[in-house]
C-alpha cells in the first residue's frame, strides 16, 4: 500500500504511485544489424520530490558479473505537462509571482484530458552526452512516453529516438524501454522488474 506525503504537491498526485526507492534486475536484448547484445543487469531507481511540482528521478545500472561491473546512470525530473504560470518558479532562480498553481485536487483535475489521462513531461540526461525529453500519458499505474527531443553532444553515440512504459504491477515497478540508436529504427533495448525497498 503506498502512503502520501502531506507536503506532497497536489500536482504529482497522479504520479505518486512511482515515490521512492526502487531496485530489481532487469535484462538487455537489443539487435544490432547480424549481432543480439543480450546481459542481465541490476538497477536502482529513486523517486522524490522537494516540494515543487516534479519528480526527482535517478537510476544506476550494474552488470550482473562477479565484480558487479558499472553500467549505466541517468538522471532527470518528471512533472505534469502543462502550460507555465506566473505562480511557477523560473526561469532560473526567478521565484514565482503569486499563488502557487495546482495546489488543489480540484484544480490538478482540471488537467486530465477528456478520455482521463493526465499527460506528462519526462527529461532525462545520461552521462554519454545524451540529454531526452519525453512526452506521453499517466493513468493510474501506468505512464507511456515517447520522444519529443533529443539532444547529443558531438562526442555521444548514435541515438535519435525512444519509448518507455512503466507500470505497477502487484506493487512491482516494471518498465520496458525500446530505442532507435546506433543507426538502428525504433527497436526493443531493455527492460526490468524492481521492488520498492523500505
Amino acid at each position: 500500500m503506498i502512503s502520501l506525503d502531506s507536503d506532497l504537491p497536489a500536482e504529482l498526485a497522479p504520479l505518486a504511485w512511482l515515490l521512492g526507492l526502487w531496485e530489481g534486475t532487469g535484462v538487455v536484448h537489443y539487435v544490432d544489424g547480424d549481432q543480439l547484445r543480450e546481459h542481465e543487469f541490476g538497477q536502482r531507481v529513486s523517486f522524490s520530490h522537494d516540494g515543487l511540482g516534479y519528480l526527482n528521478y535517478s537510476s544506476q545500472t550494474w552488470l550482473l558479473d562477479e565484480a558487479n561491473t558499472p553500467l549505466n546512470a541517468e538522471a532527470g525530473y518528471w512533472r505534469l505537462h502543462r502550460p507555465a504560470q506566473p505562480g511557477d518558479p523560473g526561469p532560473g532562480m526567478l521565484p514565482g509571482d503569486g499563488a502557487r498553481p495546482f495546489a488543489t485536487a480540484d484544480e490538478v483535475e482540471a488537467l486530465r484530458t477528456a478520455d482521463g489521462f493526465f499527460d506528462v513531461e519526462v527529461a532525462i540526461i545520461h552521462p554519454g552526452g545524451v540529454s531526452e525529453l519525453y512526452l506521453g500519458r499517466a493513468q493510474p499505474a501506468r505512464i507511456d512516453l515517447q520522444t519529443d527531443a533529443v539532444m547529443r553532444s558531438a562526442s555521444a553515440k548514435d541515438y535519435s529516438a525512444a519509448t518507455r512504459l512503466y507500470g505497477l504491477v502487484e506493487g512491482r515497478l516494471l518498465w520496458a524501454w525500446d530505442i532507435a540508436a546506433l543507426g538502428n529504427d525504433l527497436r526493443t533495448h531493455a527492460s526490468g522488474t524492481l521492488n520498492r525497498q523500505e
